[in-house]
């Protein structure tokens, strides 16, 4: 079956009013401010109310180039719940316009299970980024200005860690010098430039829990050190910046109200990546959806070995929160692709690649099991996967102890979920899961990224450049050891080498670097070639996109 485009999709879809939708669960016009007729943010009072839900995260196997359908899936599976009669809510990041102008396209799911309105959430939305940008810029003005004014602070310009944000894959921009054109221009230093998904401001925005927790969290960033033998730590608080900050994120650390495909209610709020940074959405977005729905749909970024082991070890550990269920989506091309076979012949049979690749999916059904998580496997199906294929999958998947569902909500929204939703609400009703994260935040900063590349990736263990281990003797120093272990790796591989597929042995990884995200609570492992910057592919998406006489948009998707 022929499937439109998710922008013909979308712009066919008959959106109801924002106020119904949230009616729905409970809500009111003094909950809400609307940013037009199909948008709202939701009041921070929200988030502090009980929570009646039970929480389901999706995660996925290692991707393909194009993704797997997790958001999709995710989408579906709200959608699914609620056409069987489930109160439920989904819960998922925003996308980036570096991704949407790039290769991935955008984060709003896609077919007949998407949020919307699609184009706003893809573009510029309410704003969040916008005001994330606007926040991170203040703190990267501010901390040159202070170097220009007389550097009470005695700051290394050597030494500062901060960089200056946009929201665009731009390569040229990873390294720069700026301050050039004499004494007036400033002070001349080498700068870098991150993606926005990567700024430390999107991770507080993320894992703030309140609005005096956001300002605590913004004080606590640290931009640089001193100069002199003894690198004092340098502070956002430090340069008095941290109040002008929260002022700005005032309104975007607010959760965001939209609608799924089918009508039903969609908190999309925060975005960082799930290979370079946290990789879920926002604490603030999960206890609001938590308060009104019976049972809650988020996601985390690429395959478990990313987003949802930050999600367990992160996010659950500083929002106390507690799944209950968890999703394994899973693509029959991308098995195949993990068991050796070409990107341009995934469309074909081939029982003997999928064989090799379905390790790919066992171990990631072993990485959700860890945490304590009973679990579906949901295969995305694509028109092209034969019934053989299917049914290799499902035996491997339901021999490492999951269930199955064969999951179409791309052709068919909700009622392509259905059976996912039912093995979910079994779950559930069983009681089985008994969520715990992996490691104690207080270990040895190298036992805890050890931990994480022997359970999580099935790895030997990780090597440190020597620039990491003197990272990580600071790091100690100043205090900052006790803390959760952000890792950023390809996400291609469940090694830090894009190019080892299936599920590789025997491997190390190496540990480039270790530095602080202090506001958000965590540090940061740079693992193998991984960039806080991408760059355009050699043909963007960008260069097929247009808005017409009418204002309709094409290709967007």
């Amino acid at each position: 079956m022929s499937v439109p485009s998710d922008i013909e999709i979308a712009q066919a879809a008959t959106l109801r009013p924002i106020t119904d939708v949230a009616a729905e669960i409970g809500l009111g016009p003094d909950d809400l401010d609307l940013y037009g007729k199909y948008k709202a943010k939701v009041a921070l009072e929200l988030t502090t109310r009980p929570a009646k839900g039970k929480l389901v995260i999706v995660t996925a196997i290692n991707p393909t180039a194009a993704g797997e359908g997790k958001t999709t899936t995710s989408v579906g599976l709200a959608q699914a719940l609620r056409k069987i009669g489930t109160n439920a809510v989904l819960c998922i990041r925003e996308p980036s316009l570096g991704p949407v102008f790039g290769v991935k396209g955008g984060a709003a799911g896609g077919g007949y299970a998407q949020v919307l309105p699609m184009d706003d959430i893809n573009l510029h939305f309410t704003g969040d980024f916008h005001a994330i940008s606007s926040a991170h810029a203040l703190l990267s003005a501010m901390l040159d200005n202070h170097l220009q004014q007389g550097n009470a602070l005695n700051i290394d310009p050597r030494r500062i860690t901060w960089p200056r944000t946009i929201d665009m894959n731009d390569r040229a921009l990873r390294k720069v010098i700026i301050g050039l054109g004499g004494p007036a221009e400033g002070v001349v230093r080498e700068e870098r430039f991150v993606i926005i998904p990567a700024s430390e401001v999107m991770a507080i925005v993320a894992l703030a829990t309140s609005a005096a927790d956001l300002e605590q969290r913004l004080g606590n960033i640290i931009v640089g050190s001193t100069a002199g033998a003894d690198r004092k730590p340098i502070y956002a608080r430090d340069l008095k910046a941290h109040g002008a900050m929260a002022m700005l994120l005032k309104d975007a650390i607010r959760p965001n109200l939209v609608q799924t495909l089918e009508g039903g209610p969609a908190f999309v709020h925060a975005g960082p990546f799930g290979n370079i940074a946290l990789g879920c959405n926002s604490i603030l977005a999960t206890r609001a959806a938590l308060a009104v729905g019976d049972v809650v749909v988020t996601e985390a970024g690429f395959g478990s070995d990313l987003g949802a082991e930050k999600f367990f070890d992160i996010k659950c550990r500083f929002g106390g929160i507690k799944p209950e269920a968890a999703v394994l989506v899973a693509t029959i091309r991308a098995l195949k692709m993990n068991g050796g076979a070409k990107k341009t012949e995934l469309a074909t049979e081939d029982v003997a690649a999928l064989k090799r690749g379905v390790v790919n999916l066992e171990h990631h059904i072993q990485n959700v099991r860890q945490f304590g998580m009973e679990l579906v496997v949901a295969i995305n199906r694509f028109g092209t996967d034969s019934d053989a294929e299917i049914a290799i999958v499902r035996e491997a998947a339901e021999k490492a102890g999951a269930r199955v569902a064969l999951c179409e909500v791309f052709a068919k929204g909700g009622a392509g979920g259905e059976a996912l939703a039912r093995e979910v609400l079994d779950i559930l009703k069983g009681g089985k899961s008994k969520y715990q994260p992996l490691y104690d935040a207080k270990r040895p900063i190298k036992e805890k990224i050890d931990t994480i590349v022997k359970k999580v990736y099935g790895g030997e263990g990780a090597d440190y450049s020597a620039k990491a281990d003197r990272a990580i003797a600071y790091l100690e120093s100043i205090g900052l050891s006790e803390t959760p272990i952000c890792m950023a790796k390809t996400q291609y591989s469940l090694s830090d080498d894009a190019t080892k597929l299936g599920r590789p042995t025997g491997f190390r990884v190496t540990v480039n670097d270790v530095y602080p995200v202090a506001g958000a609570g965590f540090l940061v492992a740079q693992c193998g070639e991984i960039m806080t910057m991408p760059g355009l592919p050699k043909a963007p998406a960008a260069e097929k996109m247009a808005i017409h006489p009418d204002g309709s948009i094409s290709g967007l998707f």
